[in-house]
């Protein structure tokens, strides 16, 4: 199988291209710049220069490969119009197609309050109404994989940390390193389910080969509160913790964070992942990221 990454020099990209070069896929990720180049390179896969802004020469690579994976990031109605371009450009010519997607989507507002409410791949929930859009891509690639147009599919990871390259850990660290101390919302009993990202470059690589046309997918081993990833932090930096209310992290994160990252709770289960898949993450404490060197002081 000869695959193609869109997003491949970035965090999630990388690992999921070093995951499928090692299985022995021939895999080539889309780059736009030298030192993307040496990412992909390090990840055992090929380098193609390329930008979503310019989708034609993009999408006339995708035709040449057996399996296309969308890791990349962009603005929601762009990332719904290439899509679009991509599922029609693949429709009919026997080809897969992972659309990354994220549990974002499920996300409850509740200002550092904990909800009960967990979802698994099918159970009903009301998109966020700051990044709900995204529910419109995933039911366009999914439904072009009900038709049978193409083995289309979509993966919806939780938080993403592993290696040093979780963002909303950094964000941890970037309170410690530049106010002194690291701030939560609320009660901080709030979170986000989560994964490591070797587990989830596993799931990719089960998904190409025994995943169903028009399945969705959730990517989750474990959760844990912004409360207690802020003291772990805090801990590490030597510095203390505390609460913070809405106007104070509004000033500190911007109210774009701290009503997507800091404010929500979003809580999820992979039951279809595991059962159809046979996926089985073997990374499942988070904390056993708290220290790394991506994490240190001036890399912010």
């Amino acid at each position: 199988m000869n695959v193609l990454i869109f997003g491949a020099s970035g965090y999630l990209g990388s690992h999921i291209a070093q995951n499928l070069s090692r299985a022995g896929m021939d895999v080539t990720g889309i780059s736009r710049s030298a030192a993307g180049d040496l990412i992909v390179q390090s990840a055992g896969a090929t380098p193609m220069r390329g930008d979503l802004s310019e989708p034609q020469a993009l999408l006339d690579a995708a035709i040449e490969h057996d399996a296309v994976i969308y890791t990349a990031q962009l603005d929601m109605q762009e990332e719904f119009d290439f899509l679009s371009s991509l599922t029609k450009k693949l429709s009919g010519a026997k080809k897969d197609l992972i659309f990354t997607s994220g549990t974002g989507i499920l996300s409850q507002r509740t200002d550092g309050e904990w909800s009960e409410d967990t979802f698994a791949e099918h159970d009903d929930f009301v998109p966020s109404r700051y990044i709900g859009f995204r529910h419109v891509t995933e039911n366009l690639v999914m439904s072009a994989g009900w038709t049978g147009a193409v083995r289309a599919m979509v993966i919806r990871p939780s938080m993403i940390w592993g290696n040093g390259g979780c963002g909303h850990m950094a964000r941890f660290y970037k309170d410690a390193w530049e106010f002194g101390e690291v701030g939560y919302l609320g009660r901080g009993l709030n979170l986000y389910s989560n994964v490591h990202v070797e587990d989830l470059a596993e799931l990719y690589r089960l998904a190409l080969e025994k995943g169903s046309g028009g399945a969705l997918y959730h990517a989750v081993a474990g959760e844990l509160n912004n409360r207690t990833i802020a003291q772990a932090v805090a801990a590490d930096a030597g510095v203390p913790s505390r609460s913070l209310d809405f106007d104070e992290a509004v000033e500190r994160w911007g109210k774009f964070y701290t009503l997507i990252g800091m404010g929500v709770c979003s809580r999820s289960r992979a039951p279809r992942s595991r059962k159809e898949l046979g996926w089985s993450p073997v990374h499942l404490d988070l904390l056993d990221d708290v220290g790394h060197s991506n994490y240190g002081k001036g890399s912010n």
